[in-house]
């Protein structure tokens, strides 16, 4: 098994035609490995969400290669691409996306129902402290309790990657670093490869790697040789 799930090469994307040509990745190149939190930072229009989402299979490339566990995207099918993402990933994003007329559990199961080899629900919503709320709809949960739905959600069905787009962005200081406790916790127990791309610098503290994008380009791709613990963060 290759130690790095994922393999990326000249990634080059770009949006409109002639004149209005914009270049939003411009050569990116990285390895991410298996089992690790890697953290995306970079400022407004680094291109770090796009590089996310063309990881996630929701946006094509014109030029490079991108290997994600021996998948090459650009060669997968409309179909192809389907399975990757019902197979492969699990997504969080800033907002909840929860389904209001369903319970706390009944959301998360939607995501258990894509996968053959899902987790225990039980287990895991009482492991992600939701036990207790697990019979309540979306508009009785606090922003805190959506969120870790949502990310409990996304991991029921054993994703080999956890894709989380700015997961804190809409939340208080304490609710982000409890989400994010619990993040750094699913990577522990259940080995996730788990991608963040934040403008938050204080998550790289708690992740194995960390790309710092700039104008559709890595400017440093740096490996932290000690890990902080998500409840230590400061920003």
């Amino acid at each position: 098994m290759d130690d790095y799930i994922i393999r990326v090469s000249n990634l080059k994307k770009s949006y409109g035609q002639a004149d209005s040509r914009v270049d939003v990745l411009k050569g990116v190149d990285c390895n991410i490995k298996r089992g690790s939190i890697c953290t995306l930072l970079g400022p407004s229009g680094s291109g770090k969400s796009t590089f996310l989402n063309i990881l996630g299979g929701i946006e094509s490339f014109e030029e490079g290669s991108l290997l994600v566990d021996g998948l090459e995207l650009n060669n997968l099918s409309k179909k192809g691409l389907l399975q990757y993402r019902r197979d492969k990933l699990g997504f969080v994003f800033q907002f909840y996306n929860l389904v209001s007329n369903l319970t706390l559990k009944e959301n998360i199961e939607v995501g258990a129902y894509l996968s053959k080899q899902a987790l225990e629900l039980d287990d895991l919503i009482d492991k992600l402290g939701l036990k207790d709320h697990q019979n309540k709809f979306p508009n009785q949960l606090s922003g805190g309790q959506q969120q870790r739905t949502a990310i409990a959600r996304a991991i029921s069905k054993r994703p080999d990657i956890l894709l989380c787009d700015e997961p804190t962005g809409a939340l208080d200081y304490s609710t982000a670093k409890d989400v994010l406790a619990m993040i750094q916790k699913i990577n522990q127990e259940y080995g996730s490869t788990i991608i963040i791309a934040t403008h938050n610098t204080a998550i790289a503290s708690m992740s194995h790697e960390v790309l710092s994008l700039h104008d559709g380009t890595i400017l440093e791709h740096r490996i932290n040789n000690t890990i902080a613990d998500a409840s230590s963060l400061v920003w």
